[in-house]
């Protein structure tokens, strides 16, 4: 049922995949040089990519120069303690985002006909919003629900409607189905999802989709509704810097 997923971020994690790919085929190590050669990526594009992969801990640099699968992809790769190698590190990189964009970070799925909040990462200065309503029956509501739902076809959205009654929360809340169903289909695919104190007053939300194949993610942060004005570059940020996340579940899932 997924359909739309953001092109930049996705794009940088294909060929992070692929550098990863020749990185485990030489176990002895690969130049930068080769790399290149054999990807045929530009230079300056395969420094960005090393950079990003040696600083998760996808690859390390050798003292001849070369590269090898850091500890993170192995960990991620194992048969013994995968999916808890893999929560360990989206953790990591939910709590440096949540330093970078200044917000709560959420990481969720739509699993089972269900919106999921799988892990997230707050603190004093970035306070995780209060869950007054379970966000699995305020998807209509929440920047993190919509972003959700926007990545399903028409049937799966329909469906899950017909199963959660759209109760307004605030007087911000969209009840009309019809008005929420056309506001999915209008919003362009990368763009970010935003809960404008629709699902609390006080707070403002706003989510991205990171989608990897039939798996169905987003990425969402929040925060008080005085730092409004910076919701926009905020939420932009946080699409930018998605790769690691989105590089994570695809070799962990």
């Amino acid at each position: 049922m997924a359909l739309n997923e953001p092109a930049a971020p996705r794009h940088t994690v294909q060929e992070a995949l692929r550098v990863l790919d020749l990185v485990e085929r030489h176990p002895a190590g690969i130049t930068d040089a080769e790399l290149g050669l054999q990807l045929d990526l530009a230079p300056r594009r395969l420094t960005t990519l090393l950079r990003m992969l040696r600083r998760e801990g996808f690859v390390l640099r050798m003292p001849d120069g070369a590269y090898a699968v850091g500890d993170t992809f192995a960990r991620l790769t194992s048969v013994d303690g995968r999916d808890r190698a893999l929560r360990a590190k989206l953790q990591r990189t939910l709590n440096r985002l949540r330093e970078d964009v200044g917000a709560a970070v959420y990481l969720s799925r739509y699993v089972d006909g269900e919106v999921q909040l799988t892990q997230y990462a707050a603190g004093p200065e970035t306070p995780a919003v209060n869950e007054w309503v379970d966000f699995r029956w305020a998807a209509h509501a929440s920047a993190v629900g919509k972003s959700l739902l926007g990545q399903l076809d028409r049937d799966g959205r329909r469906d899950h409607l017909s199963r959660h009654r759209m109760a307004r929360l605030t007087s911000r809340t969209i009840t009309s189905e019809r008005l929420l169903l056309s506001h999915l289909e209008a919003q362009p695919p990368t763009a970010p999802m935003l809960d404008i104190q629709e699902y609390a007053v006080g707070t403002v939300c706003a989510a991205v989709p990171i989608s990897s194949g039939a798996r169905v993610t987003s990425l969402a942060l929040s925060m008080p509704v005085s730092q409004a004005h910076r919701l926009r570059s905020a939420a932009d940020k946080l699409h930018r810097e998605a790769t690691p996340v989105m590089l994570s579940l695809s070799i962990g899932a």
